[in-house]
């Protein structure tokens, strides 16, 4: 019998999530389910949390996480070294990326019985990416990973008050297209050095590198539409040389992934990759800012057992 662990995050989606574990919770009491939860009560806290859980026996376990992507991504981050561990997630933040990409129900309550049914099986075997940066720390990545102006989108994003508002408002993703046209006419693009598979590109001009593990980011956007979680590939996007007004434009296109028909749009796979930038810009992963360019990555092939209707 598998041990079942969630770790939720009560302040994600502005406080939401905790409502949305109190129904969570009368529903695994009706359904006799037996069960750990744990609390997340700062940053990093959830990759602690799922270290410490997956750490503390050799049994097969199962740890579902509840809030957002960033909850999501300090749990892998957590976790991924341990082989004894499936892992989960309900949405309970205001992007929900990872749900859409693993064809999880939005609905917390049709994610939580997806999970208890899909859990007596193995979980799907899926990649994941590590980020390497420049001071030789390490950062794993599950749905992508992003350099320049959408990493300062998201770092303008996570530092807002804003957001807190607009999500009590259930209109959590409209604080990325405030902030998006907010720095659009400041942003200076630089000149990107990438490297892929040991070929060099340089690109001129370059407003985002956003290498992905899955198709969507941002909040529903469908930045890599062929990414496949299991294949050992990453999909690279660059955006260079654009006028900003045609930007604007292609940032409506990457909700139905058109954008990738624009000629200042070039796509690329790739299992290693390493980014350098004439000037130093913002990184991210998984929407959670990490630092500053030069980094390289890798793909670690199927290493985490997800629960998904993959």
């Amino acid at each position: 019998m598998k041990q079942i662990y969630f770790i939720i995050n009560p302040k994600a989606k502005n406080g939401h999530c905790m409502k949305t574990w109190n129904k969570l919770e009368k529903k695994l009491s009706q359904e006799n389910v037996a069960y750990q939860a744990a609390f997340t009560e700062y940053p990093g806290h959830a990759k602690s949390l799922a270290a410490e859980i997956a750490g503390s026996n050799d049994k097969e376990k199962v740890l579902i996480a509840v809030g957002g992507d960033g909850t999501m991504h300090e749990v892998v981050n957590g976790m991924i070294n341990y082989k004894n561990i499936i892992l989960g997630f309900i949405p309970g933040g205001s992007g929900n990326d990872f749900s859409r990409g693993f064809h999880i129900p939005s609905d917390p309550i049709e994610a939580l019985h997806f999970m208890l049914q899909i859990m007596k099986s193995d979980g799907h075997l899926i990649d994941a990416g590590k980020v390497t940066m420049a001071d030789h720390t390490e950062h794993y990545f599950i749905n992508n990973m992003g350099a320049g102006f959408d990493a300062l989108v998201s770092h303008e994003v996570n530092q807002s008050r804003m957001k807190g508002m607009l999500n009590k408002l259930s209109m959590g993703r409209l604080v990325y297209v405030y902030f998006l046209l907010k720095k659009l006419f400041t942003y200076k693009c630089t000149s990107i050095e990438l490297s892929i598979d040991g070929k060099k590109h340089i690109f001129d001009n370059t407003w985002f590198v956003t290498v992905s593990n899955q198709p969507y980011y941002g909040g529903g956007m469908k930045i890599a539409p062929n990414a496949v979680p299991d294949d050992g590939l990453f999909e690279i996007t660059v955006v260079h040389n654009l006028a900003k007004i045609k930007l604007l434009l292609v940032f409506i296109s990457v909700f139905w992934g058109k954008h990738v028909h624009f000629k200042e749009v070039k796509t690329f796979q790739g299992s290693m990759v390493s980014i350098h930038s004439e000037l130093p810009v913002f990184i991210h992963a998984d929407g959670e800012i990490i630092g500053y360019t030069p980094l390289n990555m890798h793909v670690h092939p199927k290493v985490l057992q997800v629960l998904t209707k993959r």
